[in-house]
């Protein structure tokens, strides 16, 4: 099985460099520090960027922090990585690729928030990262931050017209002996039926009305940072005093966005609603395109009689089945409450392939122990689940296709094999990519390093 082993880890690991070892400028607390001691010197040139020495120290610290095994990584190889994000960021400035400083702002923003959430203050993160302040913290990252994005913008660039086609997936599959095909593992297709709690009017003026009164209280001279850290739902917001950097481009829900951007500086919102409850936003200042927030989430409370009646109507909607009334899919269609999947039948689209399958070992823990042990087209008894908002529902499970570990079949698993065609090449086009800006470009190793045996060839041989 040498195309199984070698070729696919191949094809992937060259993949997962193109897109996806960018260096990460967030992932070591002590990657400024580490190596006080050693000489740092320019180990190479390409274009208008050099590596350093202390750079490859520092690449290895950060995949080390994200949980990847470095031990098998040669210096030689490490430097190669570094070397093809330099010369990404130099062409895209070249093409006249633009980075804008507002988009970096806002990515290490997004970045800074992340980091508070699971260290508790902002002040913690630029302890943990030798900083004077936040200034300072910034100004360090900054370059690290722009550079990355040229980067994945030309690899995008690079990749944005490279396209597989029904022809060119055959000859693919067709290429590889039959005695190397890859082994695909076991899989299943999942659906399920949700019923959620009807959450009931009283309830909803109950949250209405207290944002209300925290609005009056604000208003009157009260402290919004701690109104929401004592009030709000929304707990990753609970350290921040609800509070939150805005965007249009921000991945918030919609009427969220609506909201903040009616607002003006000072201003708080009337209460209004999302999937997630009720909220009042307090605009705290407007920088350009850029809003500082703060906000506080209510989320109704559900009863326990609501619970109680939809557990109810999902034992009876099981019963149905059960009894050969209805098919799982039309009760999907009929009565589940989750739109996403009720119009296919309840069907389960896997998050990480976004197919139907899901690969046994590599699926969800929580997922995997609904239904290890449900025979095909059986229904699960009813199983309480969450919401991101921590309301209750109820839901159904099945499995309505397994599939056994197999060899790779070219009607069955088609779209894992244009996948992998598609991959290769996309591989392809970037070293074409690669050895032609090579030639155009300047570019110098210096000293051990150019004893390195690249995959490129940095060196100009």
């Amino acid at each position: 099985m040498l195309f199984k082993k070698r070729k696919m880890k191949l094809i992937n690991n060259k993949i997962a460099l193109i897109f996806g070892l960018t260096i990460c400028a967030y992932g070591s607390v002590n990657a400024q520090t580490s190596h006080k001691k050693k000489i740092d010197g320019v180990v190479a040139v390409v274009g208008d960027y050099v590596v350093l020495d202390s750079d490859i120290d520092k690449t290895f610290i950060e995949l080390q922090a994200r949980g990847v095994e470095t031990k098998d990584i040669p210096r030689c190889e490490m430097l190669g990585k570094l070397l093809e994000d330099k010369l990404y960021a130099h062409q895209a400035v070249q093409d006249s690729i633009v980075v804008s400083d507002g988009e970096v702002n806002e990515f290490m923003n997004s970045q800074l928030d992340q980091m508070v959430e699971q260290v508790g203050s902002i002040e913690k993160v630029i302890q943990l990262y030798n900083k004077k302040n936040l200034e300072d913290f910034k100004t360090t990252f900054f370059d690290v931050v722009k550079m990355n994005k040229l980067t994945e913008q030309m690899q995008r660039k690079i990749l944005e017209d490279v396209e597989i086609t029904p022809e060119e997936v055959r000859i693919f599959f067709n290429k590889i002996p039959k005695e190397e095909l890859p082994v695909f593992g076991a899989e299943m297709e999942v659906a399920q039926i949700v019923v959620k709690p009807v959450v009931s009017q009283a309830q909803k003026q109950k949250a209405i009305d207290k944002l209300k009164e925290i609005k009056k209280e604000v208003q009157e001279g009260a402290s919004f940072f701690s109104r929401a850290v004592i009030y709000t739902d929304d707990k990753a917001s609970i350290p921040n005093g609800g509070y939150y950097k805005l965007t249009k481009k921000t991945q918030f829900v919609k009427e969220f966005k609506d909201v903040a951007f009616s607002l003006q500086e000072g201003e708080i919102s009337e209460p209004f609603e999302t999937e997630f409850g009720y909220h009042i936003i307090y605009l705290e200042k407007i920088r350009g395109q850029e809003l500082d927030v703060r906000h506080i989430l209510i989320t109704p409370k559900v009863t326990d009689e609501a619970l109680k009646d939809a557990k109810t109507k999902i034992e009876n909607i099981r019963k149905r089945i059960v009894d050969g009334q209805i098919t799982f899919a039309e009760a999907a269609k009929a009565y589940s409450d989750e739109k996403e999947t009720r119009n296919s039948g309840g069907v389960l689209v896997n998050p990480r392939t976004l197919e139907t399958r899901f690969e046994l070992t590599k699926m969800d823990p929580s997922l995997y122990s609904e239904v290890a042990d449900l025979k095909d087209n059986a229904v699960s008894l009813p199983l309480m689940d969450q919401e991101q908002n921590g309301n209750k529902k109820y839901k159904l499970i099945t499995v309505t296709h397994r599939y056994e570990e197999h060899t790779a079949d070219f009607a069955t698993d088609y779209l894992k094999i244009k996948d992998l065609a598609l991959k290769e090449k996309q591989i392809k086009a970037v070293a074409k990519w690669s050895e032609e800006k090579i030639k155009e470009t300047y570019i110098k190793i210096n000293g051990e390093y150019r004893d390195c045996k690249f995959t490129n060839n940095w060196l100009k041989k």
